[in-house]
């Protein structure tokens, strides 16, 4: 083979990566380690007061204290409770007319101006609302829940339909696909990926609605917990208590991970 054979036969390197992430696994818990040791050495040392910020190992002894005692179940098992039935009750609601929305042309009429009003009003202002409602109760807290994880899985749902290529929808009726396989089989998967996206913004919404209600008449419960610690000025506490929602909110954000690679590995 002469010299401009070989060139020409050398394989070309695979250009269809499609902007696909390379997984990092590493970076990210680096940094939470490198941040958490800056921040115990700064304490150690006396450039942080430990009065206005204690150190991430004083932290960590409240947290082993409480699970020692039993209180973290305590508080943990009431917050995923309530933190459990709102966002579901809500997430059901919110799928029901979000598709309602996105493939009725009715339905789509009544529900995105009745969205669009509601949604920008915080929920944490209709608190009071509830409380007068349902009581000072569960009811309230799983209903501010609820009422808060509703309105972006709506939109979530409905934006997701509309986005769906309409040629495969095209190519669906010409084939003679009755309407309930075109949305079974077309129109909801292509609208899976806004959907969980849209289940990562309310899940992380449905905890923030969680300490704000706990705040408010709960005994028990993380934001309660909270609460509690910041009355007393017990920095360390108050500061063992975001970590529990901190990893709160990293379980839930793990488990829609799983999720979303169970459900889409078609877009591999």
């Amino acid at each position: 083979m002469t010299e401009r054979g070989a060139a020409e036969a050398r394989p070309v390197a695979f250009r269809g990566g499609g902007f696909a992430p390379t997984p990092r696994r590493g970076v990210g818990l680096a940094l939470l380690v490198g941040a958490l040791l800056l921040w115990e050495i700064g304490s150690r040392q006396g450039w942080i007061d430990a009065l206005v910020l204690p150190a991430p190992s004083a932290a960590f002894a409240v947290f082993v204290e409480l699970v020692r005692s039993g209180d973290l179940w305590l508080h943990l098992g009431a917050s995923l409770r309530r933190l459990a039935i709102g966002w579901i009750g809500g997430t059901l609601l919110g799928l029901a007319f979000g598709l309602a929305a996105g493939l009725f042309s009715l339905a789509r009429a009544g529900i995105v101006p009745f969205v669009a009003a509601i949604f920008p009003i915080p929920k944490i202002a209709l608190l009071p609302l509830f409380i007068i409602w349902f009581g000072i109760g569960e009811e309230s807290k799983v209903a501010t829940i609820l009422f808060g994880t509703f309105f972006p899985t709506v939109i979530a749902v409905y934006g997701g339909v509309d986005n769906v290529d309409r040629g495969l929808i095209r190519m669906g009726q010409s084939f003679g696909l009755r309407w309930t396989s075109i949305v079974r089989k077309i129109v909801f998967p292509g609208a899976l990926p806004a959907i969980l996206s849209g289940f990562r913004i309310s899940a992380s919404i449905a905890i923030i609605l969680l300490v704000a209600a706990e705040m408010i008449g709960a005994e028990h419960g993380v934001g309660a917990f909270i609460l509690m610690a910041g009355n007393l000025m017990a920095t360390d506490q108050l500061l063992a208590g975001v970590a529990i929602l901190s990893l709160m909110g990293l379980s839930v954000s793990w488990l829609i991970g799983r999720l979303e690679r169970a459900l889409l590995r078609w877009r591999s």
